[in-house]
């Protein structure tokens, strides 16, 4: 049951097509990026902006941090058909922000920041809708932008 609103084609029942891994990686790479250079700028506050980057960038601007901006992706809230906000940002990258903070104990941390992302990243592409368990958390899910139509 799909329709088409605006010029962009939606799918019923808030089921989405997942937005390609390699875009999504691609996308979070650049956002770690900014969290490295932030981290190395600004020290010993750029850890700590890091992390804050890490949890609130998908609320920025309609669920696009600059990484998904730049790629041309969008975190949704799929049922409400509507944008994440910082809130859901905030739940969906808790696994990435302990990941940031493990990664800055030396060995140990840096196994396990490894073993979080690698399982993230095997949700991703093992779920038909590209929800790793962040996204599961929150209920959001990255679409390619203009997926999303919001009502008026």
């Amino acid at each position: 049951m799909a329709e088409e609103v605006r010029g962009v084609h939606l799918i019923g029942a808030g089921v989405y097509p997942k937005a390609q891994v390699l875009n999504r990686g691609i996308a979070k790479l650049i956002d770690l990026f900014i969290v490295a250079a932030a981290g190395q700028m600004f020290v010993p506050v750029g850890f700590l902006g890091g992390l804050a980057y890490i949890l609130i960038a998908d609320g920025f601007s309609g669920g696009r941090s600059i990484g998904k901006r730049l790629i041309g992706l969008q975190t949704a809230l799929p049922d409400r058909r509507e944008p994440a906000g910082f809130r859901e940002s905030i739940i969906r990258n808790l696994p990435f922000a302990v990941a940031h903070v493990a990664f800055a104990v030396p060995y140990v941390g840096w196994l396990v920041s490894a073993a979080i992302i690698g399982f993230e990243a095997v949700l991703i592409i093992g779920n038909e809708q590209g929800r790793r368990l962040g996204d599961e958390v929150a209920g959001t899910q990255v679409l390619d932008a203009g997926r999303l139509a919001s009502p008026d």
